[in-house]
């Protein structure tokens, strides 16, 4: 038990400082070199994790909230600290999946196709994330598996939206930077942020975006960011990144009185450029 109260109390200390100390201080990074044997290929996952937190998960007295983010075409997921810090200071454990290997075909687009003919990436980056999702098992038996938030740029945001259309009962959040193929998955038990580039070589296909109507019922938070495309990862410049960081971390902490419960529909935060 004193063992117990000496980490409580730690964990009290930590508790009043910013997520940005936090975040350079207190967050464990590792990488995981897996392997799925069923379909040969090699599955690199970056964990991060607050030290305080996982201590505590791994004395039973707290189940760590679980975030995913899979990585745009051709950017490493090591390329993404810039929200798996801030995720991981709010508490959460971030595994960013390697999704695309150089080994794989080009990423195509075939105009008039569902998903623009993407459905094999998206199943391939889908069963990356369920594959994932087995092995953290076997390392961290105190997280929340059923209730995981996905995270995505670009293609990453597409299969995360995908991801959450077929996987209903493990999703309660999506945030995505410019997803562009897949249309947002209206569910009223589903979180959802987005992060918009003001980008014309980037456009999001007809039907992906929510009408206004839509995300106001649903509860969807659409932020106009201005920002190119590109600048969505950690080669962006810090004025853009630094901007997502606090709108993301307003975003958490807003919801984590209520992780479990489904979305609050009453209060879409839909931005302009400007308020951005």
């Amino acid at each position: 038990m004193k063992r117990v109260f000496t980490v409580l109390a730690f964990l009290c200390v930590l508790g009043v400082g910013e997520y940005f100390v936090v975040s350079r201080f207190a967050i464990r990074h590792e990488t995981l070199s897996l392997f799925d044997a069923a379909r040969q290929r090699p599955v690199t996952v970056e964990l991060a994790v607050r030290r305080d937190y996982e201590t505590k998960a791994n004395l039973g007295l707290w189940k760590l909230p679980l975030a995913i983010i899979s990585n745009g075409n051709t950017v490493k997921a090591t390329e993404y600290s810039f929200l798996a810090n801030v995720l991981a200071a709010r508490g959460y454990i971030v595994a960013s999946i390697q999704q695309d290997l150089p080994t794989d075909p080009p990423l195509m687009t075939h105009v008039g196709q569902p998903y623009v003919g993407r459905r094999q990436v998206y199943i391939r980056c889908e069963a990356n994330i369920l594959f994932a999702l087995g092995e953290l098992k076997k390392r961290q038996e105190n997280a929340a598996y059923d209730h995981i938030t996905l995270v995505g740029h670009s293609n990453g945001g597409d299969v995360s939206m995908y991801v959450a259309h077929q996987h209903p009962e493990l999703v309660s959040k999506v945030i995505t930077l410019d997803n562009l193929r897949v249309p947002f998955e209206l569910n009223d038990h589903l979180k959802i942020l987005s992060f918009r580039s003001k980008d014309p070589h980037f456009v999001s296909d007809p039907g992906v975006l929510p009408t206004p109507e839509q995300a106001k019922a649903r509860g969807i938070d659409i932020v106009h960011t201005g920002a190119q495309h590109t600048e969505m990862s950690d080669r962006g410049p810090d004025s853009v990144k630094e901007k997502i960081q606090a709108t993301l971390d307003r975003f958490l902490r807003d919801s984590a009185s209520s992780e479990l419960a489904p979305a609050d529909t009453t209060s879409p935060m839909i931005m302009n450029p400007g308020d951005y």
